[in-house]
This record gives C-alpha cells, sequence and structure tokens, in this order.
C-alpha cells in the first residue's frame, strides 16, 4: 500500500501540513517496499482556484491508495478522492509524518 502524507518537507520526520491542496511537499511511505519518496507541491501555491482538485488528481496519478493529513481535502477535491478510491485519514496536523504513520497504524486517525 501507498501511503501518502501532506508535509512542509520530503523527510520520515517533516511535520505534517495540515493543509491538502496547497501542501508543500507529499511524502509518500510504501508499505510494500518501505521506500520513502516525496513530490514537490509548492506549484500548487500559484493557482487561484482549483489547487485542491488538481492536487487530488496528482495524487491518483502517482498511485496512492490511502491520504494521511491534517484537516482533509474541501468540497471538490474530497469529491475527486472519493472517485479516485483514495482513503484520507484527518487528525494528524500536530504531528511529524514518521508519528502520523504510527497512529495510523494503530487505527488512532480518523477517516473522512
Amino acid at each position: 500500500m501507498k501511503i501518502a502524507f501532506t508535509a512542509k518537507g520530503k523527510e520520515w520526520n517533516s511535520e505534517i501540513d495540515p493543509r491538502f491542496g496547497r501542501t508543500e511537499y507529499f511524502v509518500f511511505y510504501n508499505e510494500d517496499t518501505t521506500e520513502v519518496s516525496s513530490y514537490d507541491n509548492r506549484e500548487a501555491n500559484n493557482d487561484a482556484h482549483g489547487a485542491g482538485p488538481k492536487t487530488a488528481q496528482k495524487l491518483f496519478e502517482l498511485k496512492a491508495d490511502v491520504l494521511i493529513t491534517g484537516n482533509g481535502p474541501g468540497g471538490n477535491a474530497a469529491s475527486v478522492m472519493n472517485k479516485t478510491g483514495i482513503t484520507t485519514y484527518v487528525g494528524a496536523g500536530e504531528m511529524t509524518v514518521k508519528e502520523a504513520y504510527d497512529a495510523f497504524s494503530k487505527g488512532e486517525l480518523k477517516k473522512a
């Protein structure tokens, strides 16, 4: 399973970015291979409108199965996420990516 985290940096110990559409980065963790990678999403800050749906589409293209974030996607982005089958978990806004993964593994995050 490939898990995407909204993050303020590119590393396993980066802080979770509570925003979705304009998150600075996505950190990916592949549970099958234990590989950690990242995607620079800072270009989304240039979008006046529609950053959320565009970001949701990008997650689909990057083959994420799960999204872990702080506040979750807004209405239009959430609709795209539902259509693509990416499951979203919220409540990780005050954590690092590693802490958010541990909380997810223990079932401590809320499914959006």
